[in-house]
């Protein structure tokens, strides 16, 4: 099945050009709450990803019922059921992850990349549209959790996915770890170097 240009740009347009991260700057407190190891990070990105996707298909299908007085209340609804199912679904097939994560999972209601993705494209596009616009915006927000949590836990800890990465005789040699990649300034810093890079790659976006 050949994808219209629109099409394209609304599932690729948020993993570079319009990313929530790193263009739009929303979703920033996780990066600070589940970027020091690799596994958290990956099981966030992932929930939020199910999550947009799942609740920008409901609120397009019910769009057109929904008075416009309480729409915001009915978005919130809805998101917090789907975030309900999925913090379950975690606690009985990932519960040590569920437990790491913590309350950061129920945060996810909060996101607000979630509500604007709600607001602005489910509201008042088709489901189709809206399931690939919260994939692409779930997608966008995963991938900068997991390079920012890639080089925190391998720098920080020597480890990735809580494997031994870095081995011994490196550290016989001298090497230690950075303790500062635990500290949560560091992830804003590590955002920090993607945006610069991103910008200075994509030096048409930098007046966006």
């Amino acid at each position: 099945m050949k994808l219209s240009d629109k099409t394209k740009q609304t599932l690729l347009g948020p993993l570079s050009s319009n990313n929530p991260v790193i263009m739009q700057v929303l979703g920033i407190c996780s990066a600070l709450a589940v970027t020091v190891e690799l596994k958290p990070a990956l099981v966030m990105g992932l929930s939020v990803t199910i999550i947009v996707a799942l609740a920008n298909v409901i609120i397009s299908l019910i769009r057109n019922t929904i008075p416009s007085n309480v729409r915001i209340i009915v978005q919130l609804v809805v998101v917090a059921t789907v975030v309900t199912i999925v913090s379950e679904v975690l606690k009985a097939f990932a519960y040590d992850v569920s437990v790491q994560l913590s309350v950061y999972i129920g945060l996810i209601i909060t996101n607000c990349i979630l509500m604007g993705r709600l607001e602005a494209f489910a509201m008042g596009n088709k489901p189709w549209d809206s399931f690939l616009d919260g994939l692409g915006n779930g997608f966008g927000y995963a991938w900068i959790l997991v390079v920012v949590a890639f080089f925190r836990e391998l720098l920080g800890s020597g480890k990735l996915l809580g494997f031994q990465v870095i081995p011994q005789c490196v550290y016989d040699a001298g090497y230690v770890n950075n303790g500062l990649m635990m500290m949560p300034s560091m992830a804003l810093i590590l955002v920090a170097c993607i945006i610069w890079v991103h910008r200075s790659i994509n030096k048409d976006l930098q007046d966006k």
